[in-house]
């Protein structure tokens, strides 16, 4: 119960940064959004853990639902990370086609 009360603590001041950053219109309204629902399931996931504790040993699973919830939030982040790669990769070939089009346009 206290690391539930800890963990919703830090999500609330996640939460307030997230404000404080969209009213000094430091990030846009998508990514708001975004991060509003991601700390709000965050939440909600924290306080059903008894809840998820129950359905995880229901499907034969023999860890808890803590554990479960820190594996697919490995692998959600995994996914970002491989997302955010890819990004960047068009990004910088979009940068070396943008370089190679001055380059020969001054010459």
């Amino acid at each position: 119960m206290l690391q539930q009360t800890i963990a919703l603590i830090i999500i609330a001041f996640f939460l307030a940064r997230l404000y404080w950053q969209k009213q000094k219109n430091y990030i846009g309204l998508n990514e708001f959004i975004f991060w509003l629902a991601f700390w709000i399931l965050a939440a909600g996931l924290i306080i059903a853990l008894k809840f998820i504790d129950r359905l995880v040993a229901g499907l034969g699973f023999s860890s808890s639902g803590i554990e479960i919830l820190l594996y697919l939030t490995v692998t959600v982040l995994f996914y970002f990370v491989f997302r955010l790669r890819l990004k960047l990769e068009k990004i910088e070939k979009d940068i070396t086609k943008i370089v190679e089009f001055i380059a020969l346009k001054d010459k």
